[in-house]
């Protein structure tokens, strides 16, 4: 289904509804270009899990954990990566295995190591600045 909205606050927001449905072990893989929102959207889902930490992008880490919600959160960036195979390297098995959502920007980039339940978001710029569509497949958003 696609959704839109008119601010990072709109993002976040989807976010958060989305994250009130997901099951632990559930990964939320993300497709847009820079700038098109996945931090946002991850910051609602961190909010909706019970996560109260402050979301960052983990560009320079590949991972942030976010653990104090009802279900932990992995978040990755995948932008840096070259291959699924180095996604294995950094212990991708064990966030699986660990029972929290993955939260995975740049997912195109390892798509061989993508498990269900996967849900995809897929954001796109819109018609003005704050503008986004975003495409949900896979879970409702409540």
């Amino acid at each position: 289904m696609d959704y839109i909205t008119h601010s990072a606050a709109e993002t976040e927001a989807l976010g958060e509804r989305l994250a009130r449905t997901l099951r632990p072990g559930t990964v939320v893989a993300f497709s847009g270009d820079l700038g098109a929102g996945k931090t946002a959207f991850t910051r609602g889902l961190a909010r909706g899990l019970g996560c109260r930490e402050r979301v960052t992008s983990p560009t320079f880490t590949v991972v942030n954990e976010y653990l104090g919600g009802r279900v932990p959160l992995f978040h990755f960036d995948l932008y840096r990566l070259g291959s699924a195979d180095e996604l294995w390297d950094i212990g991708w098995e064990d966030y699986l295995a660990r029972g929290g959502v993955c939260a995975v920007e740049w997912s195109e980039r390892a798509e061989d190591a993508l498990e269900e339940p996967l849900v995809r978001v897929a954001l796109r710029l819109g018609g003005s600045p704050d503008e986004r569509v975003i495409s949900i497949i896979g879970a409702e958003v409540l």
